[in-house]
């Protein structure tokens, strides 16, 4: 029997199982009605389990519904004519949810082709593999750098460089490094940066390769030409009054017909002559003293790290420097925050670098109407500590900012001009670095990066 309405149905379907129970109550303690008791007992557990399993059709359809989202199973639908108003508001729902999950379905892997189509379209090599070393993805950017087809585990780019596969597998977050590679018979200088992440329960780290190259050639270039016009500059000054002195010697002290010493030398040319020699000592020893410097600055000593407290560093550099304060009238503060702020560098490298940059600053206040210089250390999170080095001093020109860390570079007459490039070498063998910003005529800013 079809009935329209599942209550209805329901309904029915109790009450006669009632009709029955109550007509095998009556005939069950006649002897002439035993098979037919019997009869009407099977059917009311017929009745009843049939009931049952019609009222448990809305769980199995719940249970499909939940299998084919656990399945992703996107292609069913849901409908039953016939049962009444809610089992089609269920239906209606249970379609209308597999809807939702076929757009966002959709649109995730419309996201993960887009995603795909620019790891795959960028410069930058790309390779994502599993703390096991297991590849994950890699893009054609890695294909073409480093001329392989396949990479299923890092190991595999052994058959390139077994450093490079080496350097790989150690690296964790924030990691960067530099790394040259020969891949048939060409360089490649790859900077190599790191990050981790956690998916599908399991760690991958991401890597990305540059080759960097051209670029490092181009600035290395572009240093040696700033350097060797410094050094022309700065030897063409000593060369140029010796080679002329030098002459000036030789037409007072050789006759120029018969190439000869002269022998009618006046006391007049003789004095001459030893201030001419004077000046030529003084000069090469300038020069020399000049290439003393270029040889000091190449040979900086290995850093020798240790964990220390910055306020302990900053009390010996305000011990040291407190008579040019006093001298100069120069307000000069000394701030560490967090107070007990810890460091790992070497300490004596790290003090000759702010020195320098505390002379500079008393250098560059000495005009200032009230002067002031704040050194300030602050942590910016667990492994970022920067210190700060302001003065209100008359700053740095726009024109010379660039220059400023090239060596033997200097606006001072009295400055050797290696200072910064010094500590700009220092704060590299750190890795760290070191940078400036300046408003002329009311602040300048030194900043090191750790």
């Amino acid at each position: 029997m079809s009935f329209k309405n599942f209550r209805l149905t329901i309904v029915f379907r109790i009450l006669l199982i009632v009709a029955s129970a109550i007509l095998l109550i009556s005939i069950i303690q006649k002897a002439e009605f035993v098979i037919s008791s019997i009869i009407l007992a099977l059917l009311i557990v017929f009745q009843i389990i049939s009931l049952v399993k019609y009222v448990e059709r809305t769980n199995r359809k719940l249970t499909t519904f939940l299998e084919s989202i656990r399945h992703s199973d996107f292609v069913s639908s849901f409908s039953d004519h016939g049962l009444g108003k809610s089992f089609d508001d269920l239906n209606i729902a249970f379609n209308e949810v597999i809807n939702e999950f076929k757009k966002t379905r959709a649109a995730k892997e419309e996201h993960y082709n887009y995603l795909q189509t620019v790891v795959q379209h960028v410069s930058i090599g790309i390779i994502v593999f599993e703390k096991g070393g297991k590849v994950d993805m890699f893009n054609n950017a890695v294909k073409s750098m480093l001329r392989i087809n396949n990479i299923r585990f890092i190991r595999d780019l052994e058959k390139v460089d077994p450093n490079l596969a080496e350097l790989l597998q150690k690296m964790k977050t924030g990691d960067s490094e530099v790394i040259k590679v020969f891949n048939d018979n060409e360089l490649l200088q790859l900077s190599i940066r790191a990050t981790d992440f956690r998916m599908r329960q399991k760690d991958f780290l991401l890597v990305s390769l540059q080759n960097i190259h051209s670029e490092l050639e181009a600035k290395e270039m572009d240093s040696w030409q700033k350097l060797i016009r410094v050094l022309t500059h700065e030897i063409m000054n000593s060369i140029t009054p010796i080679v002329s002195l030098s002459s000036t010697v030789k037409e007072l002290l050789i006759n120029q017909e018969t190439k000869r010493i002269r022998k009618d030398i006046d006391e007049e040319d003789i004095e001459t002559s030893l201030s001419a020699l004077n000046t030529i000592e003084k000069r090469s020893e300038g020069l020399l003293n000049f290439v003393q410097i270029y040889r000091n600055l190449t040979r900086i000593p290995k850093p020798n790290f240790r964990y220390f407290k910055v306020s302990e560093l900053f009390d010996r550099i305000e011990n040291l420097l407190k008579p040019k304060f006093q001298e100069s009238n120069i307000e000069c503060r000394f701030i560490v925050i967090p107070g007990s702020l810890m460091l790992t560098a070497d300490a004596d490298l790290i003090e000759q670098v702010l020195i320098n940059l505390v002379i500079n600053s008393i250098h560059a206040v000495k005009d200032a109407k009230q002067p002031k210089i704040l050194v300030r250390a602050t942590q910016l999170s667990p492994h970022k500590v920067n210190i700060n080095v302001a003065d209100n001093g008359q700053g740095i020109k726009p024109d010379i900012m660039e220059k400023i860390f090239v060596p033997f570079f200097t606006s001072k007459k009295e400055g050797s001009g290696i200072g910064l490039s010094l500590s700009r070498e220092i704060m590299r063998m750190h890795k760290g670095s070191i940078n400036v910003r300046s408003k002329p005529g009311k602040e300048t800013v030194f900043t090191l990066h750790f």
